[in-house]
């Protein structure tokens, strides 16, 4: 925490007993889940409460409560809140506005989106100015509110008390208090059917079980009449809620919404040409690229169509005021199903190009601006092209406005959908002179909101760099795998993360010890590794198409035929250079277990690791095989921690040493993602054998995933996917009940179990020593 922010604090602390005794908490609350600007709003905030006199409730509330909401929908929400706070005193009691920030939290998980958080704070503010009394009953009871009324609805049941009891300062009280029969008549007729945020989860689970892959879902208020789904800089807008008992019950309406706008990322992965087009033909075109991407859907999953064709058949009622309406709702039916007719031939012939371009160009976007162009070419010819109004009334309820379509320059899914856009980091290259002058926190850290590169060197006066002085690697960016769902026997597609960073140095002096302390096991190593060294030029004899002949092999064949035995006609030899070509990487588990004391002993796991590390380390760089030393732990599957220990190529010297003697145990462990990216780094060398030797104190496991067969099974499918590509793996497991699994994952003879783990710096070189020879 920056030097300002520690003043903050302890005029904080100061000030009042009672702020003091949650300000610890909350800071540290705070920084978990704020950047450095909204923890120095936040800060600024709470001091700014203080000063306004109304006691330390507000400004406890206000510390308790906005990490909660920073927590749910971002940094953004902390100034906005305070704004509101400050508007709000001027017209309530501090009382009042400790209750505002009590009922913050409850809005901001229940409204689900920052702009409805935005909203909901300027109907309070237009509220206390209609009818300040209002809002101290109704705070309190702001989770019921919401829990059956969206914003919209809110807004219409308050403004409706506020205006009907503007004199009657009980009847209001008690309308507020949902005390009165009017209140809660009022609040029945503004309630909507089903409210998103009550299904958000279920929403997101459905669009993961079909295309395997996270999609973010925001609420978006529906409350009035142009509103429309779409989908923005990868997020899914819906409506906050849709009417129940309708065609369909209001959650498969959801269904068909969300499964619609998904379809648009999962089957567009360029979007169709619009270059020139005017609004209505860009209508046109996206008609059927809407029918497009539902035939892939459908394609695929065969049980959407009963949702949308529930909504389309449903979708207009009433008569149109165009002919055109009619010829395009029935073109629209007519793409949606094979075969239905338009009652038009010219529409018909239309529909018949679709179905039949659609097998082989279904992934092909431009297919919908040849059939939209050739769509208006027809109206046109027919002195029948509506206005844009006409057509937008014709848009089916559940389909979105496609600016997806036409806002993307194409929609690359590992870019979009790394992270929700509205927390994505910003990163710049800038010149010297703009780092010198424009820096604020030189000591920001890496989940800074802007993050600055120096385009250039700058010296300090002693001639060191200053990026050799303070710098930092930069962070890379995340490596997506593939995860098998053995319940589905499929792969998701780019659904773990793995995060690759370079080990921090530890104290080297601790690798020393460790090779003083095995120094007999270490010379015992050096006769194992001088027979596993390369042995040079050898002569391989008893060969019939040699490079030479074998003057002794060709004598005793010459006394065989004279002596009329059969004679060995292998008289030739070849000098083979025998050499090494092997490649090795030792992944070490780093998870929180391997911190545990080892029965019977006064160490580690983490510790005996360690050590069995740097003595395998030490006998391979006698050999002279290219070897690395990468650990892994995972915290959930966007957070795969991946850690170069030693890489390929380099001396396992002081540097190297050093980071090995830092390693530390946190975590979990998602063994199939740290396989599949270690097989990457094997992969790149060139060595004809590659080796991966696994050494783990337990089963796959993490934190976001209960049941223990699934990452067994992936871990088992990575196996099978680096065996593929010429990596054997072998696992040694220091887990005594190891047995029950690692066979089923690794294969019966390509693994081993440690029953005595303090023997591990034992038996680590020598089981190398037999694999490798």
């Amino acid at each position: 925490m920056s030097e300002a922010l520690e003043d903050y604090v302890a005029a904080l602390r100061a000030r009042d007993a009672a702020i003091a005794a949650v300000l610890d908490a909350c800071v540290n609350d705070a920084r978990r889940c704020m950047g450095a600007a909204a923890l120095q709003h936040y800060l600024e905030g709470a001091r700014g409460l203080a000063e306004l006199g109304r006691g330390a409730r507000p400004v406890v509330a206000w510390l308790e409560a906005m990490p909660q909401v920073a927590r749910e929908l971002g940094d953004d929400t902390v100034q906005d809140s305070l704004l509101a706070a400050m508007k709000l005193s001027s017209m309530t009691s501090g009382e009042v506005i400790a209750l505002f920030f009590d009922a913050l939290p409850t809005a901001a998980r229940r409204l689900g989106d920052v702009e409805l958080l935005r909203a909901y704070l300027n109907f309070l503010h237009q509220l206390a100015a209609r009818a300040p009394r209002a809002l101290r009953p109704m705070l309190g009871l702001i989770d019921e509110l919401l829990g059956k009324l969206t914003l919209g609805g809110l807004r219409q049941w308050a403004f409706f008390g506020a205006d009907a009891y503007r004199s009657d300062f009980a009847a209001q009280q008690a309308y507020f208090a949902l005390a009165s029969a009017d209140s809660k008549a009022v609040l029945q007729q503004a309630r909507k059917g089903v409210l998103f945020v009550d299904h958000q989860r279920k929403l997101a689970a459905y669009l993961r079980a079909l295309w395997g892959r996270d999609f973010w879902l925001r609420p978006a208020a529906a409350d009035y009449t142009e509103f429309s789904p779409h989908v923005e800089d990868f997020v899914l807008y819906l409506p906050d809620a849709v009417d129940d008992g309708g065609v369909l019950p209001g959650l498969e309406v959801y269904r068909a919404i969300s499964a619609h706008l998904a379809a648009h990322l999962a089957y567009s992965p360029v979007p169709p040409d619009g270059g020139g087009a005017d609004a209505v033909r860009k209508y046109l075109v996206a008609l059927f690229e809407d029918a497009r991407v539902e035939y892939c859907a459908m394609a695929e999953f065969p049980g959407l169509r009963q949702n949308w064709g529930a909504l389309l058949a449903a979708a207009w009622a009433g008569a149109t005021e165009h002919p055109a309406q009619a010829w395009l709702q029935a073109l629209v039916l007519a793409l949606f199903e094979s075969g239905r007719c338009c009652g038009d031939a010219e529409l018909d012939a239309l529909a018949v190009r679709f179905h039949d371009a659609m097998p082989a160009r279904s992934r092909d976007a431009s297919l919908s601006t040849e059939l939209g162009a050739a769509l208006h070419a027809l109206l046109k010819a027919r002195s029948a092209v509506p206005s844009l109004r006409q057509l937008e009334q014709l848009r089916p309820g559940y389909r979105d406005d496609n600016r997806v379509v036409w806002a993307q320059a194409g929609l690359d899914w590992q870019r979009g959908m790394a992270r929700p856009a509205a927390r994505r980091q910003l990163r710049r290259r800038v010149s010297i002179m703009e780092m010198v002058n424009e820096v604020e926190v030189e000591t920001a850290g890496d989940d800074a909101d802007e993050v600055w590169t120096l385009d250039g060197v700058l010296h300090d006066d002693d001639g060191s760099t200053f990026n050799d002085k303070y710098g930092r690697e930069a962070p890379p960016e995340p490596f997506h795998y593939p995860e098998w769902d053995y319940q589905v026997q499929i792969h998701r597609p780019d659904w773990v993360s793995v995060l690759e960073s370079r080990q921090r140095a530890g104290d080297g002096t601790l690798i020393a010890d460790i090779l003083a302390r095995h120094k007999g096991l270490c010379a015992r190593l050096r006769q194992m590794v001088e027979r596993l060294r390369p042995q040079g030029v050898q002569r391989v004899r008893k060969l019939e198409d040699g490079d030479e002949l074998d003057l002794n092999a060709a004598v005793e064949a010459m006394v065989d035929l004279r002596s009329g035995h059969h004679a060995d006609l292998r008289v030739t030899l070849r000098h083979v250079l025998m050499r090494r070509d092997l490649a090795v990487l030792i992944l070490l588990d780093l998870s929180a277990s391997t911190n545990d004391v080892v029965a019977g002993s006064t160490r580690t796991v983490l510790e005996l690791t360690r050590e069995a590390a740097t003595v395998l380390a030490t006998a391979v760089e006698r050999i002279g095989d290219p070897f690395a030393i990468h650990g892994f732990c995972s915290d959930g599957r966007q957070a795969v921690h991946y850690l170069r220990v030693k890489d390929f190529g380099e001396h396992f010297g002081d540097d190297a040493r050093a980071r090995l003697a830092a390693i530390e145990g946190a975590c979990s462990t998602r063994m199939g993602a740290a396989l599949r990216h270690a097989g990457h780094h094997l992969c790149a060398q060139s060595q004809r054998r590659k080796l991966l030797l696994l050494v783990t104190d337990g089963e796959p496991a993490d934190v976001d995933e209960r049941d223990p067969q699934y990452l067994r099974h992936d871990a088992r499918k990575a196996v099978e996917e680096l065996r593929g590509r010429g990596v054997d793996t072998f696992c040694l497991s220091l887990d005594p009940a190891a047995d029950r699994y690692v066979a089923r994952i690794f294969g019966a003879s390509a693994f081993t179990v440690v029953d005595s783990v303090a023997r591990l710096p034992e038996r680590l070189p020598a089981l190398f020593g037999a694999l490798t020879r």
